[in-house]
């Protein structure tokens, strides 16, 4: 019995150690120069639609300051921009 949780311990500490070099890779997308496709593939549960009226909302009316301006474009609620604040930068 022995045998077996040694390698399960192993792969535990292999597996945990691979998710933290990847949550350490990766950055935030700033939403003030980002493409209409970088955000349909970077944020959560904005597709293409979502993102080209981001894009569009942000080249009529300029930067965004905060999640509440980004919750002002048609498609993106005070919710979804919340739960995609760890993904976004406004610098």
């Amino acid at each position: 019995m022995k045998f077996f949780k040694v390698p399960s311990l192993i792969i535990a500490a292999v597996s945990a150690a691979a998710i933290t070099a990847h949550a350490g890779q990766s950055e935030r997308l700033n939403i003030n120069t980002a493409s209409a496709h970088e955000i349909d593939n970077t944020l959560v549960f904005v597709g293409a639609k979502t993102a080209q009226a981001i894009v569009n909302y942000r080249s009529r009316y300029g930067r965004f300051d905060s999640l509440n301006d980004l919750a002002q474009v048609k498609g993106v609620s005070k919710r979804l921009a919340r739960y995609n604040r760890s993904r976004i930068s406004f610098h």
